[in-house]
């Protein structure tokens, strides 16, 4: 299984499983810029001292034959499988080469040396500013979207319209650049089949000028070399012909990226802030997860998922869901905040906060919310049929704590629950609650 694909569309939702996929694909160049500077180092060894040739080229012959060439993709191409079986070509015509002891120092250096080095620094050394350039933006946005959620509700309206807007303009900004990160890791991927493969091509057409046997063995060696010159041609065409139709697909997801959402199996999903409540006197804590939500079984999945913790995934949580609430603002000091409560659990919510509220309404209309209770506190009282009225269970907690307080502290005032001329040890109350 070769390296896995970078949807574009993923750069919007920025899942665990992306993140993951990019750090394949940034160990492959990394290890291929290794690969590259001992390659290096081993091609200036041949140049350095003649009597050590021999063993430079088993050593050089040893890094091409172990070096495997990834792939995108489920399964190689014709060309792919054949420019990664030219390593073990090249390292097994080094091995017939081994007993001669002349190299020609200048035909190495310009043919294989100055274009690896040009490949490293130009090339790789993009992507290595590239990731830079993401990470530091994945470090600004997801701190700055940190930071926004935690504003309180009651600050007024123009600041939070501008720090929404602000925080807006950011996601938007680390979304233009991951586009770009992508495009970039996959454009290197496409290059190293040809600006990887030409110099060592190079080097072994200078090679059989030099040599006799070199010169004998390539006649042999002739009808693979010019099977590769296709398949490298080829490969070029196509990087050619298709970066093209990258970029405007690129730019079609970029000017709607809606529109191109990737398809899934869940309903809805996404990062939200979960409401993790610890011991007196501590408090609770806010815990970012990335939820996933399958409408047809009502099954829903946290994962614990932190971005500049290193990207590990935490144990996930999965239940079913009995019935979500929207929260408003004046229950909580946070905005974009709703409740869902699962069947295994009834009458504890969990209370989790969305990153804006047009992501609050696309999980509430998901998840099937409804208003909150507190909600219809505010509006008049409607009239109800007699003997129709019930308690439900926000009435009987506020009875029982209207009872904890005149058990406790007594009644001292004349009213409903006292008669003038009464003695006060004369009273006795029985309260029955269910």
């Amino acid at each position: 299984m070769g390296l896995q694909p970078l949807e574009f569309s993923d750069c919007y939702l920025d899942s665990p499983w992306f993140r993951e996929r990019i750090r394949a694909h940034e160990a492959e160049l990394e290890r291929t810029n290794k690969f590259i500077k001992e390659l290096i180092k081993d091609g200036k060894n041949l140049i350095a001292a003649t009597k050590s040739l021999s063993a430079a080229q088993r050593k050089f012959a040893h890094s091409l034959r172990d070096f495997k060439f990834e792939f995108i993709g489920d399964a190689e191409t014709d060309d792919e499988r054949c420019i990664d079986a030219s390593l073990r070509e090249f390292s097994n015509f080094l091995k017939n080469l081994e007993e001669q002891r002349e190299i020609m120092a200048l035909s190495v250096t310009e043919t294989l040396i100055k274009p690896l080095e040009k490949f490293r620094k130009e090339q790789l050394g993009a992507v290595k500013e590239e990731k830079k350039k993401f990470d530091k933006e994945t470090e600004k946005n997801y701190s700055l979207i940190d930071k926004h959620l935690t504003l309180s509700a009651k600050k007024k309206d123009s600041h939070l319209q501008e720090a929404d807007l602000q925080v807006e303009q950011t996601r938007q900004h680390f979304y233009e650049l991951s586009l770009e990160y992508v495009c970039k890791l996959q454009e290197i991927q496409e290059r190293k089949k040809f600006e990887f493969v030409e110099p060592m091509l190079s080097f072994f057409q200078g090679m059989f000028t030099f040599y006799h046997q070199g010169h004998e063995l390539s006649k042999d060696f002739n009808h693979y070399k010019m099977e590769l010159q296709i398949n490298i041609q080829n490969t070029r065409n196509r990087f050619e012909g298709t970066r093209s139709e990258v970029e405007e697909l690129m730019n079609k997801i970029r000017q709607n990226p809606k529109d191109h959402k990737r398809a899934s199996q869940f309903t809805a999903e996404g990062y939200l802030y979960v409401q993790e409540k610890r011991p007196a006197p501590f408090g609770s804590s806010w815990v970012k997860h990335y939820c996933m939500y399958r409408k047809t079984a009502k099954k829903f999945n946290m994962i614990p998922f932190e971005h500049r913790s290193g990207g590990k995934l935490g144990d996930g949580e999965v239940f079913f869901l009995k019935e979500c609430t929207r929260r408003y603002t004046d229950s909580s000091d946070r905005r974009f905040c709703f409740d869902i409560e699962a069947a295994d659990r009834p009458g504890v919510p969990l209370t989790v906060q969305a990153f804006s509220e047009e992501e609050r309404k696309q999980w509430l209309e998901a998840l099937g919310g409804t208003e909150a209770l507190l909600h219809t506190l505010n509006r008049a009282v409607l009239p109800r049929p007699e003997g129709g009225a019930q308690l439900d269970t926000m009435g009987f907690t506020i009875l029982r704590k209207c009872i904890s307080a005149v058990e406790t502290r007594g009644i001292n005032d004349q009213g409903l629950y006292r008669v003038v001329g009464m003695q006060k040890h004369a009273m006795s109350w029985t309260w029955r609650i269910p």
